[in-house]
């Protein structure tokens, strides 16, 4: 089921106690845009159907990276993109925006996402995978 706009902003928000909708909507595009980057096929387009969809244009449209990026290093590319910005900032941001995801998209998407991934990115997620 595809989240409506506002609810996914208003998940991002509450999460990241931002003041404004923009402040979450700006960490969302961003997230997502470096987020898009590291995920492929079938993946990413079921991912992308179950979000807004400004959002899953933005997720199917992707930053380029020339290398998937470790946990540590997409907060401090996602730094990078948020004017401002520090890495604590970031790291408060991507969590908003990925635990929004994890919920929307369910467990199971959620496994095959975190398998494209790097290993750390199921703490970006708030989900916590077993060592």
């Amino acid at each position: 089921m595809t989240l409506r706009r506002e609810a996914f902003l208003d998940h991002v928000s509450e999460r990241g106690e931002y003041a404004t909708l923009e402040e979450a909507e700006r960490a969302a595009r961003v997230v997502l845009a470096l987020l898009g980057a590291h995920l492929v096929g079938d993946v990413r387009a079921q991912l992308a159907a179950r979000l807004p969809e400004g959002f899953a244009l933005i997720l199917l449209n992707p930053l380029h990276s020339a290398e998937p990026l470790s946990a540590e290093r997409f907060v401090r590319a996602t730094a990078a993109w948020i004017e401002g910005a520090s890495e604590q900032t970031a790291a408060w941001d991507v969590s908003a925006v990925l635990s929004t995801v994890a919920d929307a998209v369910g467990e199971d998407l959620l496994g095959q996402i975190l398998l494209q991934l790097p290993a750390g990115y199921d703490l970006l997620f708030g989900r916590p995978q077993p060592t």
